[in-house]
């Protein structure tokens, strides 16, 4: 922790936040492809215990702790994250056609704030191509823990149109259905043109009319916005309640610039925030949802994990699993490993014997 903290962060922070995650990516991808730096990662910062191990919808977690979308777009890193530490993967978000996103820059570091600035606007190679590449690694069994997929709808003009948007949607959700081991529906992007138009509930059902039509065994997760309020929350919780939809991620990027903990006075105009500054938001959306619909819905929180206790915070708040990016920029890859063992202590304390015991007991009803 004292290298990265004290020696790597130092020098990475003084450089373009793009030009790090590119490089990092890159040498993520290449550790991943020999037997012996995977393994070498895994002494490093791997951490297991029984005690975290959880089936939920069918599907096997090692540990609570996964890699949010948005950091892996295009689905390289998933033969090393498993080496990091990681319980599960969510890559994309993945639209229908190819994204070049939104120009440069797009990605600024908030640092007193513990946060990032992100404007990519969906940048990814497209469905297709990903298939392509997760076909690979699907052949070569390189999934040693669950891979999520994360769609979204393509980042251009024709997408304003409603029916245009939903036929990206069924695309890429069809092209990749095999590949995931739960498909992830992301409407709360707050970097495309056209914003959120599936917040509203009228086209938000319109949607999942379409894709309820698609044969799928795989649970089927929706990414929320953590900007909606309790009212705009309670109507897309109707629409979901009758549709094939399993779990809610709590929560995507926020747009608000009046947040109380943002630090910094010249944050840029464009652009969702992550880190410390949604963690709030994101807490209480999980609270709110779990003390509403109870276990309808798996619960995933996501937003402002640095450490064991924001982790732990979210489960007793209703969240089955976790995901992270922005602790990891700021903390170091040895987080993951360090939040694993940190959880597995905290159970024990309370005199819990598995992370599944934990979930909703901190909810005030």
């Amino acid at each position: 922790m004292s290298l990265y903290k004290k020696v790597l962060k130092p020098l990475l922070f003084k450089a373009d936040p793009e030009f790090v995650h590119d490089r990092f990516v890159f040498f993520g991808s290449l550790l991943g492809r020999f037997y012996i730096t995977r393994k070498v990662c895994s002494l490093f910062f791997e951490y297991q215990n029984k005690i975290l191990e959880q089936d939920i919808l069918g599907i096997h977690f090692q540990n609570p702790i996964g890699l949010s979308a948005g950091f892996d777009k295009n689905a390289e890193l998933i033969d090393i994250m498993p080496s990091v530490g990681f319980g599960f993967v969510e890559v994309g978000s993945i639209t229908g056609n190819v994204c070049l996103g939104n120009p440069k820059p797009r990605l600024w570091r908030l640092k007193n704030s513990q946060g990032l600035v992100v404007h990519y606007g969906l940048k990814n190679d497209g469905c297709e191509a990903i298939a392509k590449r997760l076909q690979k690694k699907m052949q070569k069994k390189i999934f040693e823990i669950p891979v999520g997929v994360s769609v979204a709808m393509t980042n251009c003009q024709e997408n304003i149109n409603i029916e245009s948007a939903i036929r990206d949607y069924v695309k890429a959700f069809k092209t990749l259905e095999p590949f995931g081991a739960y498909i992830t529906i992301n409407i709360s992007c707050p970097n495309a043109l056209g914003g959120q138009p599936f917040i509203d509930p009228e086209k938000f059902s319109q949607l999942f009319r379409a894709l309820d039509t698609i044969p799928t065994q795989k649970p089927i997760f929706i990414k929320f916005s953590p900007d909606m309020s309790d009212l705009e929350l309670d109507r897309l919780l109707a629409v979901a309640r009758n549709h094939r939809i399993h779990g809610i991620i709590c929560a995507n990027l926020t747009k608000k610039r009046d947040n109380p903990n943002i630090f910094e006075t010249n944050v840029p105009e464009k652009g969702g925030m992550s880190g410390k500054i949604v963690q709030d938001m994101s807490d209480n959306m999980l609270a709110y949802i779990y003390k509403k619909e109870g276990k309808r819905f798996v619960l995933v929180g996501s937003g402002g994990v640095f450490n064991a206790e924001d982790a732990y915070r979210k489960i007793r708040l209703g969240a089955s699993l976790i995901q992270l990016i922005t602790g990891m920029i700021f903390e170091g890859p040895q987080l993951i490993g360090q939040i694993n063992k940190g959880l597995a202590e905290l159970l024990k304390r309370d005199g819990f014997n598995n992370v599944s015991e934990a979930i909703g007991k901190g909810v005030i009803y």
